[in-house]
């Protein structure tokens, strides 16, 4: 780093631009309309320099963050943004990651410049954008089955929204009113995220601003270079599959060749399968998502993560394959599914590398649940979207923890009384699922049991993997639980497949148990049963 940086301004500058966008995102949860933004949380901020270089970012979701900068990329393309503006986009083919997952891009203009200083961007993943089943994340053949397609549109020109764009917006959504809503929390975070932005830059002046700016990307860089130096040099494989892609019951391999030569590394999924015809394809915005997230658990927490970060690493994918497909293939479980698998190949790979470090597998899957319908209560369409926790794998400092939603997203849960009073549903059992960790010295954690009831009608998607494959186990560890999907229909169960998209009736449960992790090392005896209780009566 250059000596003529102060380190102490650089730390309160790096914390006041990480602050800004930490508040951005306490404003878009406070303000917006659905639980899957409000409760769940499934949204994510950042700071973009005028390159179009992450710069700070929230403690948000790591498939978003790492993507972002794409879709910032596709917003300097625009020639004609000016104070005030923001665009909207979703196009996975123009830096998005699936259809729901909305960003919107503000340029920051300084007190009597031409051209932006910044830029703010926000994304947030709504519970229903349109297409061919409720939420948006059907088991589809092409893209177009998704939902409505936003390449990067101006949804607010000077200060004023685009009434005609979101008319039309609005009249390709199953709800139109929370969909708004959302969008209207989004625009309100980028605002302050502005005002807060022109007063540092007001503060500590425009060129200091501009200056440590590109000091934090190259502390980022350095970073990196020391966690990869610190690695032994050499060619380190794995490879896993992904259970299916919803169109056949034929599993899909993703092969990671990583090499660390120095203080560099280079990550070649050139020998994964071809792209395939159901829409676990991800696009390479979501491979270099998960491989940044990777590499940043190699650092430490105070260490700032930015686009810097990644300027040590490599990534080659090959067009046309399942980690970087090309138009018009399926994409809507790449984000949430796909994503997760490469994370577990990079992880095994860097296994080898790093035995002391590297946990097991995590369960692997986001575990997808989707229900839309009319809402008998008040004859309403409603979308309800979750994705449900699963095992973390154990890893060299102990047991992995059980219940957690584990690396490329970071969400929480709805609320057992929020999701009832939004939607036509009851939870009937939430607990841990006992036993569904692999075991191990340190034993994988557990999964979740989820039991959701319907009380009317609805179209469900379940979109889940983990479920014919297990999360892998390290050192002589066992592996974890793989997850089981049933439909329960007058007392009778009847197992479901990974991916399905099936009509329920009143009365219907939808049962989820999630995989658990792996076990690292070789298995302790004896191991503590969980008592867990079920709200209809049950143990």
């Amino acid at each position: 780093m250059d000596k003529t940086v102060d380190p102490i301004l650089l730390e309160v500058i790096k914390n006041r631009m990480t602050s800004l966008t930490e508040e951005m995102g306490a404003v878009l949860m406070r303000t917006a309309f659905s639980p899957n933004i409000k409760e769940r949380r499934d949204f994510s901020c950042a700071l973009f320099n005028a390159q179009g270089e992450m710069v700070a970012q929230a403690a948000h979701i790591p498939v978003h963050l790492g993507s972002m900068p794409l879709s910032v990329a596709a917003a300097l393309k625009s020639d004609n943004l000016q104070p005030g503006d923001m665009l909207i986009l979703n196009d996975p083919y123009c830096g998005g990651t699936h259809l729901p997952d909305v960003t919107l891009v503000m340029p920051v203009f300084y007190s009597g410049q031409d051209q932006p200083a910044y830029y703010l961007a926000n994304r947030a993943h709504h519970a229903d954008i349109g297409g061919m089943q409720p939420g948006s994340l059907p088991l589809s053949t092409e893209i177009f089955q998704e939902g409505l397609r936003i390449p990067p549109v101006k949804l607010v020109q000077a200060g004023q929204l685009n009434r005609e764009f979101l008319s039309l917006l609005m009249a390709n959504v199953r709800t139109p009113t929370e969909r708004e809503g959302d969008l209207m929390a989004q625009v309100a975070a980028n605002r302050v995220g502005e005002r807060r932005l022109l007063e540092m830059m007001s503060h500590f002046g425009f060129a200091k601003t501009q200056s440590y700016s590109a000091a934090l990307l190259d502390y980022g860089a350095e970073w990196t270079r020391r966690v990869i130096k610190s690695l032994p040099d050499g060619d380190y494989q794995f490879s896993d599959q992904l259970d299916s892609d919803g169109q056949s019951s034929e599993p899909i391999m993703i092969n990671c060749n990583l090499k660390i030569d120095g203080a560099m590394a280079l990550v070649d999924f050139t020998e994964s399968d071809s792209q395939g015809p159901g829409c676990l394809n991800a696009v390479r915005a979501v491979t270099l998502s998960a491989v940044a997230y990777v590499f940043r658990l190699l650092t430490p927490d105070d260490v700032p993560y930015n686009s810097g970060s990644m300027r040590p690493v490599t990534v080659t994918t090959r067009p046309g394959t399942i980690v970087d497909c090309c138009f018009p293939a399926a994409v809507a479980g790449g984000n949430v599914e796909t994503s997760q698998r490469i994370v577990d190949v990079l992880m095994g790979a860097l296994s080898k590398a790093l035995p002391e470090r590297i946990p097991a597998a995590s369960g692997g899957s986001m575990n997808n649940l989707l229900i839309g319908g009319t809402d008998p209560r008040n004859g309403q369409l409603f979308a309800y979207y979750e994705t449900t926790a699963c095992g973390a794998g154990g890893g060299p400092e102990g047991d992995g923890a059980s219940g957690l939603q584990t690396h490329m997203t970071n969400t929480l849960n709805t609320p057992v009384e929020a999701l009832e009073h939004a939607y036509p549903l009851l939870v009937r059992c939430y607990c841990l699922r006992q036993g569904s960790g692999g075991e191990g010295q340190f034993a994988g954690g557990e999964g979740v049991l989820r039991e959701v009831e319907l009380t009317g009608p609805a179209l469900v998607t379940l979109l889940t993997e983990r479920r014919n494959s297990a999360p892998y186990g390290l050192y002589g560890g066992q592996p974890g639980r793989p997850g089981r999907n049933c439909l329960i229909r007058n007392a009778e169960q009847q197992i479901l497949p990974d991916k399905a998209m099936i009509s329920c009736r009143a009365g219907d449960r939808l049962r989820i148990e999630t995989p658990g992790g792996g076990g690292w090392g070789k298995p302790k005896e004896g191991r503590c049963e969980e008592t867990v209780l079920r709200r209809d009566g049950g143990a």
